[in-house]
């Protein structure tokens, strides 16, 4: 298992639902580059998977772009040995990251990818990697899910569509959010407890009267 990339995704998810004031729990996290002990027909293996997702860990989601939908799937579990227990693990890229900017700049300016075409907004504020995870540099992914799905590997649950895709912030801009997020947390916070004392207050006097 890739520790350093689940780490990565816990501290990303946790420093989010901070900024959001909000709690969440874990309900699906996706390695695509492991190297695991998989026992095959009573034979001890070591599976190595380089961009492939697992297809023995029960449903998963298969990505497409920032600007594309995205698949939940169940894997068939037909022939997992034939799979190698494995999987597409999204859409994969269809230009190099280095010929991205040089294919596109000329048609598109880096505002141009702050919306996509199915209305989601995209934070990224590194102007090469915006033009690196552009639609455009990746393949198909319908292509890739039914490709699966007639090969009896998956069957689709459901289409995901993004939302939000957020890359990077400036570090002094994100800071100054932040700072901000927190005062209007502890504001928040105030206005609350003094409504509960407003509130026991009352309760008080009510009693007293009765």
């Amino acid at each position: 298992m890739d520790r350093g990339a689940v780490a990565n995704r816990v501290l990303i998810a946790q420093r989010f639902l901070s900024a959001l004031g909000s709690e969440g729990e874990r309900v699906f996290d996706l390695s695509h580059n492991t190297v695991t002990p998989k026992k095959i027909e009573g034979d001890a293996y070591w599976l190595h998977r380089k961009g492939a997702a697992p297809s023995d860990q029960g449903p998963l989601v298969i990505p497409g772009s920032r600007g594309t939908y995205s698949y939940l799937v169940q894997p068939t579990e037909i022939d997992p040995i034939g799979n190698a227990f494995s999987l597409a693990h999204g859409a994969g890229r269809k230009w190099r990251r280095s010929d991205v900017k040089g294919r596109l700049s000329g048609k598109y300016r880096p505002d141009d990818f702050l919306r996509t075409d199915l209305g989601g907004l995209v934070i990224c504020e590194d102007k090469a990697l915006i033009y690196e995870e552009a639609p455009q540099a990746y393949k198909n992914i319908d292509v890739v899910i039914q490709d699966m799905v007639d090969a009896d590997l998956i069957r689709v649950l459901a289409r995901l569509q993004p939302v939000l895709c957020y890359k990077i912030r400036r570090r002094q801009q994100w800071k100054a959010e932040y700072t901000e997020c927190r005062k209007e947390r502890k504001l928040g916070k105030a206005v609350e407890k003094t409504a509960k004392k407003k509130k026991a207050r009352k309760g008080v006097r009510k009693r007293g009267r009765a």
